[in-house]
C-alpha cells in the first residue's frame, strides 16, 4: 500500500467509512472515531503506519464516525433583534447600485457600474462577532439588475445573492464570525455579466477585526555591543496608522465601455489601486495633475517615519497581485488574523484574495507600493508614499473607518480624494467634516 497520504486521503477514507457504517450527523464539527487516533489535538502524530492499520471493520467496531457540519454564518432578520439583544453589534449597512461616467487619464470617461456612485465601494468596518445586516438597493433607472456577495460571511449564495431587478432591493444579514479584509461585489445577474460589473468598478471591501484586537508588531533590526552584532528587537504597540489598498484592472473599448475580448486576453487598459490609475501617483506620471476637480487629482500617502503603519490589502481583479513596497520591506503579513510571514519582501496575493500588512519606515524618503508586474507598473499600478517626521492629511479613499476596538486605528486628517461622481465627493466632504 502506498504510504505517501495526505490529510485529505484521511478525510476521505473517514467519510466513505461513516457513511457506510451508520455515522451520525449534526451540526457543530468533524470528530473521527478512536479507530483512527485522529483529532484535532492528536493529527500531527498520524503516521503512514497507522492509517495502514485502518479498515473499515476497524472504524465499524469503533461505532463509525461522527460527522458534524459547521454552522453557517447567515441570520434570518427576523432573528436580527435577538442577537443584539443578545449582546452583538449590528451594522445596518446600505449601498446603492449606480451607473455612471467616471474619468480616466487623457480627459476621457469610462462607462463605470458602482456602488453608491464611487469605486471602490465604501469601506465596511466591524469587528469580529458582529452581525451585518445589508440592504442592496437598485434604482428603477439602472438598466440592469445587480447583486451582492459579500465574502466575510458563509452564507448561501440562493437566495441571497441572486439579482436585484431595477426599482427593488433585497436585505440579508450574517455573523462577521472570521476577521481579514475581505472582498465584496457584485455578482452580476445570477452570475452572467460578473465580470463586467466587477471590472467596471462594483466592488469594496470589508475590514473584519480580530475580537481580541492586532497583535503587538515584533521588529527585528541589528545593533552593535561590545563589537559584536547583536539582535535588536521591538514590540511595537498594534495602534497603527492605517491605509486601505484595493488593486483592480480596467478592460475598455475606445469609447469608454467594456471589452470582455480584451479580458479574456489579460490586455489591460489600465491597472487601478483604489479605482484609480496613478492616483497615488504626482512625482512620476503627472497624469491627474490637471484633472478639473480637486478629488481626482493625484496625491501620494503621507507617513510618520518610525510609526506602525498597517495596510489592509485586497486583490479585487483579473490578474495576480504581487505586493511590493519600492525600498522597503513588510514587517509582518496576516492572513486571516494569522502571522503567514516577517520581513518579506514582496507577498502574492492571488485574485479576491487578501493581505493585512505591517511595516515600519526607520527613515524619511519616498517607498512606492507597485504589483511587481512590470505591465501593471506601466499601466497604473504605482502609489507614491512619503515618511516624514510628523503625520498629515491623507487622500481620504486610502483611509479606512477607525476601529471601534480601542488601541487599533491612530486617526488620521484627510481629504476628499475619490474615483466617485461630484455628488458622492460632497457626501464624503460631509461626512468627513470637510
Amino acid at each position: 500500500m502506498n504510504k505517501r497520504y495526505s490529510i485529505l486521503s484521511i478525510v476521505a477514507v473517514a467519510a466513505v467509512a461513516g457513511i457506510l457504517f451508520g455515522s451520525t450527523y449534526s451540526n457543530t464539527q468533524s470528530v473521527a472515531g478512536n479507530a483512527l487516533g485522529v483529532s484535532p489535538e492528536t493529527i500531527d502524530k498520524v503516521t503512514p503506519q497507522t492509517i495502514d492499520s485502518v479498515t473499515a471493520k476497524d472504524v465499524q467496531s469503533a461505532g463509525g464516525l461522527e460527522f458534524k457540519m459547521f454552522g453557517a454564518d447567515a441570520i434570518p432578520l427576523d432573528q436580527v433583534a435577538a442577537e443584539k439583544a443578545a449582546g452583538r453589534t449590528v451594522h445596518e449597512i446600505t449601498l446603492t447600485a449606480q451607473s455612471v461616467d467616471l474619468p480616466i487619464p487623457g480627459g476621457k470617461m469610462y462607462h463605470a457600474m458602482t456602488f453608491d456612485g464611487q469605486v471602490p465601494g465604501p469601506t465596511i468596518r466591524v469587528t469580529q462577532g458582529d452581525v451585518i445586516e445589508v440592504t442592496l438597493n437598485v434604482p428603477s433607472t439602472e438598466l440592469t439588475p445587480h447583486s451582492l456577495d459579500m465574502h466575510a460571511g458563509r452564507i448561501s449564495a440562493v437566495p441571497n445573492f441572486l439579482a436585484v431587478m431595477p426599482g427593488k432591493s433585497n436585505t440579508y444579514a450574517y455573523i462577521a464570525n472570521t476577521p481579514g479584509a475581505f472582498k465584496y461585489h457584485c455578482e452580476g445577474v445570477n452570475v452572467i455579466g460578473m465580470d463586467q460589473h466587477v471590472l467596471s468598478g462594483m466592488y469594496g471591501m470589508t475590514i473584519v477585526d480580530p475580537l481580541n484586537g492586532y497583535h503587538k508588531l515584533l521588529i527585528q533590526r541589528t545593533a552593535t555591543q561590545n563589537g559584536q552584532v547583536v539582535l535588536n528587537n521591538t514590540l511595537i504597540s498594534p495602534a497603527a496608522y492605517e491605509f486601505t489598498l484595493e488593486f483592480n484592472q480596467l478592460y475598455l473599448n475606445s469609447d469608454g465601455s467594456y471589452n470582455q475580448a480584451a479580458m479574456f486576453l489579460h490586455n489591460t487598459t489600465w491597472t487601478v489601486i483604489n479605482g484609480k490609475p496613478f492616483g497615488y501617483d504626482p512625482v512620476v506620471t503627472k497624469i491627474w495633475n490637471n484633472a478639473p476637480v480637486a478629488h481626482d487629482k493625484s496625491a501620494p500617502l503621507i507617513l510618520p517615519v518610525g510609526q506602525h503603519i498597517r495596510y489592509f490589502v485586497v486583490n479585487q481583479g483579473n490578474m495576480p497581485l504581487f505586493f511590493h513596497i519600492v525600498g522597503g520591506q513588510m514587517d509582518r503579513v496576516t492572513q486571516g488574523n494569522v502571522v503567514q510571514a516577517m520581513g518579506t519582501q514582496t507577498w502574492d496575493i492571488g485574485g479576491s484574495q487578501d493581505a493585512i500588512i505591517d511595516a515600519v519606515y526607520d527613515e524619511p524618503g519616498a517607498y512606492v507600493i507597485v504589483n511587481h508586474d512590470y505591465a501593471a507598473i506601466f499601466t497604473g499600478a504605482a502609489a507614491v508614499q512619503l515618511a516624514q517626521a510628523s503625520p498629515a492629511p491623507n487622500p481620504s479613499d486610502a483611509v479606512p473607518p477607525t476601529s471601534s476596538l480601542p488601541g487599533t486605528s491612530i486617526p488620521q486628517q484627510t481629504f476628499v480624494h475619490c474615483e466617485c461622481t461630484n455628488e458622492r465627493a460632497n457626501e464624503i466632504g460631509n461626512m468627513t467634516g470637510q
